[in-house]
C-alpha cells in the first residue's frame, strides 16, 4: 500500500489504552447550501493495519471507529463506522481491519479514528492507518 502523508491518521501509533488517532484529516470547509458525503461516488481506500502484534496480560480486545466532526477538537464527534471487538490474538502484524473504503455519512469537515481498548491495557501493539492509493486484496 502507498500511504499519503497528508491523509495519514496513525503512523506506527502505539495503542495500549483507549486513544484517538495521532492525526486528523481536514476535509476542508463546507460552503453554505452544499452537502458533503465523501463516502459517495468513487470509493476512497482506507487502510487500518497492524504493524506490531498486540499483547496484554488478560483477554484484551480492540475496537476501531471512524468519527467525523464539525470542529477539530471533536467536541461533538459522530461515529460513522465501527468494528466489532477484535481479540488481541487476531491483532498480528499484517492484519488489516476493514472497511476497505471510507464509508458513507463521512459528511463533516474533520475525520479521525478512535481506538477503544477493553479488558486492557495492552502491553504492545502498533497501527498504521490512513487513505491509500489502493488496497492490496490478495491473501485477505
Amino acid at each position: 500500500m502507498i500511504f499519503d502523508m497528508q491523509t495519514l491518521l496513525s503512523d506506527a501509533q502505539a495503542i495500549t489504552v483507549t486513544a484517538v488517532s495521532s492525526n486528523i484529516i481536514d476535509l476542508g470547509p463546507i460552503n453554505a447550501g452544499f452537502a458533503r458525503d465523501i463516502g459517495k461516488g468513487n470509493p476512497i481506500p482506507l487502510r487500518i493495519q497492524v504493524l506490531e502484534a498486540f499483547a496484554a496480560a488478560g483477554a484484551a480486545t480492540l475496537t476501531v471507529a471512524l468519527e467525523v466532526s464539525d470542529d477539530a477538537a471533536f467536541t461533538s464527534p459522530v461515529q460513522v463506522w465501527t468494528t466489532a471487538a477484535i481479540p488481541k490474538a487476531t491483532l498480528v502484524p499484517g492484519y488489516a481491519i476493514v472497511p476497505e473504503y471510507i464509508t458513507r455519512r463521512t459528511n463533516k469537515r474533520y475525520m479521525r479514528l478512535t481506538y477503544t481498548v477493553a479488558t486492557g491495557p495492552m502491553t504492545a501493539g502498533k497501527i498504521t492507518a490512513g487513505v491509500t492509493m489502493g488496497n492490496q486484496s490478495n491473501g485477505e
